[in-house]
């Protein structure tokens, strides 16, 4: 697993594409996802050593100009985050339920780490953007103590940017609704 990855969000698909091809030649970085997402923007995925990504993301920023819709630069990505980008990660028990929606897509990827970190909880998907209006969402789960705790933190750290529309909590979901999650 890398160390770090970084995002770049492009409000134009011609420049995200040549965003990413930039990125890609300003440091050793492996590209994880380039592609269009809703609406009309474009997402950059990179991962690589934590100096790197970050000279990466800022050669991308600086090709974007006043394309870029925002960047982050995650250290120390917990592998659960990748994992729930690619799909629905299979899950056992599911005892409780937690859902955050993100005002971006590159939010719910930043929402997901801190809430895997935070918390003892698996996440079960992390959607971004493509049919939803350019925004994201995650849904985890756990105890439900759990749960709750790693909502708090994703609510206390991303509070001040205004980034999370909503969250819901749901104890002892219906099996109905468990098995379309899955």
């Amino acid at each position: 697993m890398k160390k770090a990855i970084g995002l770049v969000e492009i409000k134009s698909i011609p420049i995200g594409i040549e965003t990413a091809d930039e990125m890609l030649k300003a440091a050793n970085v492996e590209l994880i996802m380039a592609n269009p997402i809703c609406p009309g923007k474009y997402m950059i995925l990179i991962s690589g050593d934590v100096g790197a990504v970050k000279s990466s993301v800022e050669s991308g920023k600086r090709i974007a100009g006043i394309f870029l819709v925002e960047s982050h630069v995650i250290n120390n990505i917990h592998e659960d985050v990748l994992i729930s980008l690619a799909g629905f990660t299979e899950i056992d028990n599911v005892k409780s339920i937690g859902a955050i929606e993100t005002i971006s897509a590159l939010t719910a990827i930043k929402a997901g780490d801190i809430a895997v970190k935070a918390s003892n909880v698996k996440l079960i998907e992390t959607r971004i953007a493509k049919g939803l209006g350019g925004k994201g969402f995650l849904i985890l789960t756990g105890e439900i103590s759990a749960v709750k705790s790693a909502i708090k933190s994703c609510l206390n750290e991303l509070e001040d940017s205004g980034s999370i529309i909503s969250t819901s909590v749901i104890s002892s979901p219906h099996k109905s609704l468990i098995e379309k999650l899955r």
